[in-house]
């Protein structure tokens, strides 16, 4: 079993920052990639950046230059960096790790919000 936890969601006004952090733990032999996905109201999930256990990172293009994501393999964590935060980016964050290459793990969502 393993368990994924985000933390670090809340209310920023626009052009604020946030850090978002999850924590993979349980039964885990090989975690590869990590990455954090949203979902808006009425939206399907997107994904938002993902790294693998060697550091190689993607972003989805409107994050691009305002995110940066990063991850600590001793702690099995991984944390996303939101810089310059915009109202489009409010949604549910969720964290996503995959185990043994192929298994994928998803934390509960952390809701970030971005409004005046």
């Amino acid at each position: 079993q393993v368990q994924v936890v985000e933390s670090g969601g809340g209310l920023v006004q626009p052009g604020g920052s946030l850090r978002l952090s999850c924590a993979a733990s349980g039964s885990i032999f090989s975690i590869g990639a990590m990455g954090w996905y949203r979902q808006a109201p009425g939206k399907l999930r997107d994904v938002v950046a993902t790294i693998t256990s060697g550091g190689s990172t993607n972003y989805a293009d409107s994050v691009k230059g305002r995110f940066s994501i990063s991850r600590d393999n001793r702690k099995n964590t991984v944390y996303l960096q939101m810089n310059s935060l915009k109202p489009e980016d409010t949604a549910v964050y969720y964290c996503n790790a995959v185990v043994a290459g192929h298994v994928n793990y998803w934390g509960q969502g952390t809701q970030v919000t971005v409004s005046s």
